[in-house]
Parts: C-alpha cells; sequence; structure tokens
C-alpha cells in the first residue's frame, strides 16, 4: 500500500517539522551533458527575448544559406559535484533546519557520486545516475539512486552500452535483465522521472501510450514516479494520477541544472540514504515537499536557468571561467568544440545579440516585468 502526501511550503511552513531530514533527488552537475534545443521552445512569445531571437535567426539564414541548428549544441551545467553538494544541503539545512541526504544524478554518467565518495564530507553520498532508455519513438529518464559502491563503475558500464546500442528486437529484450538486476540490490532505489514530459517532441498522446506500455511491462521494476521541480505544475498533476493509477508511489525530483537549488524536495525521517529507499520501497511510504521557487513563472524560471548557462564562472573546477567554455558545438567534422575554440572572442551577431538579451534578465525591473508577463493562475493542489 501506498501513502504519498504532498506539502507545499508556501501553505505550510512547518509541514517539515516532524521529519528528521530533507532528501534532495535529481540534480545535476558539470558532468552532465544538456542539449541547447530548448532555448527556441523557452524564449516563444517571451517578451523582449522573441522577437528579437527570431529576427538574429533570420539574419543568420540570409548570412549562412542555412538555419543555426541547436540540436548540435550542448553545455554542461556550471557546478562541481561538491559545489552541488553544498548547494542542496544548504537549502536544507538553512530554509527547513533539517538535516540532509543528497543524491546527485548526472545524465548517464556516475563521476559526481564516485568523485564525492572519496572525500571525508561527503563520503557517504550515494553513487547515483540518471540513465536514458531509448523505448520505441521516445526515450524515458530513470533515476537509479545509490548504486552498490563495489559494483557502480561496472554497472554503469552496462547501461551505457545499452542506451548507445542501435535500436533493434535485441536492446528491447535487455531492458528486462538490466533491470531485474538493479531491482534486486535492496538499497538501490529506481525512479521515473518527469514520465509525462514529451522530452523527444513526438506528441503528447503517442508520447503517453509508450508510458503506458512502459509501465505494462517494467512497472514492477520501478519503484516511484516523479513530481519534477522544473516541469508544469499541469504536467505534475497527471503524473500524480498516474502513479495513483499504477499504486505506485510519488517522490521528488528537483532537476537542478543551474544554481538554483531543487525545487521538490522529500520529507523523511529516516537516519541514512539506505533506510529512506527502504521507506519508498517496501513501505510506500513519501512525503513531498515543494519549496517556495516553484510557486515562480516556468519559464521564468527556464530563464533563470539559461542565465547561469551564460555567466561566468571564477571558481569553475575545471578552469572553464568563461561562458563559451562550457557551450559545445558537433562540427561538420564530427569534432565537439566549444565556442570559445571554435570562434575565441569574436562570435556571430546572433551569439552577441541573444547573450545581451538574456544579460538583461538578470535586471530587477526586467526580473518583474517578465515575472508579471509570465505569470499564470494555477491551484496547487491535486
Amino acid at each position: 500500500m501506498t501513502d504519498s502526501n504532498v506539502h507545499f511550503h508556501w501553505h505550510s511552513r512547518n509541514a517539515h517539522a516532524k521529519f528528521r531530514a530533507g532528501v534532495s533527488l535529481h540534480s545535476h552537475t558539470l558532468y552532465s551533458r544538456e542539449s541547447m534545443d530548448f532555448i527556441g521552445r523557452v524564449t516563444a512569445n517571451v517578451p523582449l527575448l522573441s522577437g528579437a531571437i527570431r529576427k538574429q535567426e533570420a539574419i543568420y539564414r540570409a548570412r549562412k544559406g542555412y538555419d543555426l541548428n541547436l540540436k548540435r549544441a550542448w553545455w554542461t551545467p556550471p557546478l562541481s559535484p561538491l559545489h552541488a553538494w553544498e548547494l542542496e544541503k544548504s537549502q536544507i539545512e538553512k530554509v527547513l533546519d533539517r538535516e540532509a541526504l543528497v543524491s546527485l544524478t548526472d545524465h548517464d554518467n556516475i563521476d559526481a557520486g564516485l568523485n564525492l565518495s572519496l572525500l571525508d564530507e561527503t563520503r557517504h553520498c550515494p553513487v547515483s545516475v540518471e540513465w536514458t532508455v531509448p523505448r520505441g519513438e521516445t526515450f524515458f529518464h530513470l533515476g537509479i539512486h545509490n548504486l552498490p559502491p563495489q559494483q557502480a563503475t561496472a554497472i554503469m558500464a552496462e547501461l551505457a552500452a545499452f542506451t548507445a546500442e542501435p535500436m533493434d528486437t535485441r536492446r528491447e529484450a535487455r531492458i528486462m535483465p538490466l533491470l531485474e538486476s538493479l531491482h534486486s540490490a535492496p538499497e538501490t532505489l529506481i525512479v521515473f522521472n518527469h514520465p509525462l514530459w514529451d522530452e523527444n517532441h513526438i506528441g503528447e498522446e503517442r508520447h503517453r501510450a509508450c508510458v503506458d506500455s512502459f509501465l505494462q511491462r517494467f512497472g514492477t521494476f520501478l519503484h516511484a514516479l516523479e513530481l519534477n521541480g522544473l516541469r508544469p505544475w499541469r504536467e505534475n498533476q497527471a503524473v500524480a494520477q498516474l502513479a495513483s493509477a499504477q499504486s505506485k508511489p510519488l517522490i521528488s525530483g528537483g532537476d537542478r541544472h543551474g544554481r538554483e537549488p531543487n525545487a521538490c524536495l522529500n520529507l523523511t525521517n529516516a537516519a541514512t540514504f539506505a533506510e529512506f529507499v527502504q521507506e519508498i520501497r517496501h513501505d510506500g511510504w513519501s512525503d513531498v515537499l515543494f519549496m517556495p521557487q516553484y510557486r515562480e513563472p516556468f519559464k521564468l524560471r527556464i530563464l533563470q536557468n539559461l542565465c547561469d548557462i551564460l555567466e561566468n564562472d571564477e571558481r569553475h573546477s575545471l578552469g572553464w571561467t568563461r561562458w563559451c567554455d562550457r557551450v559545445f558545438y558537433l562540427t561538420d567534422e564530427g569534432d565537439d568544440k566549444s565556442l570559445a575554440d571554435l570562434w575565441g572572442d569574436k562570435f556571430p551577431p546572433v551569439v552577441n545579440r541573444f547573450v545581451a538579451l538574456m544579460g538583461l534578465v538578470r535586471h530587477r525591473r526586467v526580473m518583474s516585468a517578465l515575472r508579471f508577463a509570465l505569470t499564470e493562475e494555477k491551484e496547487f493542489a491535486l
């Protein structure tokens, strides 16, 4: 039997008082590789940005004879594993005055958890990953939390090999044993991350059909469905309905990529991450808490994340202090090169214009205007 409770910090500021700890799940570090093709969708109908960007795209098309293909561009989040851990821990300790359990999940990469396990202060952090699972005409993301430490590298190699294989009947047949193996580790938690996000843009109905098929076949090995701190409320409401229909607990996932801490946390009385896993897997207990930043307009929060991408960082742990060191492009020769390597200090006008426009978003008056323009009336209830 599952028992999922959802709390909103702005409705009940003491909802966390009876719990021992806050849990931050699903956030990213510089080891994640993130596509840039979301920019056009996010800036559509945004005051100041949409018209200016369309104009610059038209100029680029006229000069080059083809569109700027952002699907070939990608970026890495700004924070190192330690800085990401400190950010998430700090929110839980300072805002909630609770102990903190933090699980970092980069895309198809466990280096964050492995690196943290070498430091005395963070040696108890779980080794976790957001695993990409191609399925039919789309793909899903599964949060695999707390891999067995001694086997984590070998397990990740298997998962990555599966993701990289061409789609055929043999790969389809391999999903079951991989999930069975992950499920067999009693302290590992498997979460269906943002299940209703049509990330591959195949259409909402077709994506939902793929989700239903996936759950029907592999739902036994999925321990919870995620309420995502970086997805719209309407979508999270639909996920809650799906979880109820599947008799699965709901669980938090902040999905942090920039410098804003996770907007969605779990509350628990567990003393360790392994104990928290038992609450979800075997007891079906889950208390989810949405933090105040989730009330901000969705598009404004995405724009703020975009500002984090385009912000220089003198503390960057790999020495990528300029934003153009952390944004990459797949060249016609098949090489990934940073924008700094491609252009030096002489960026195309369309890039300079876009960076200048995004810089405006940081200004208080512009932020206030965008908050007013993008705010949508919504009732936060399940």
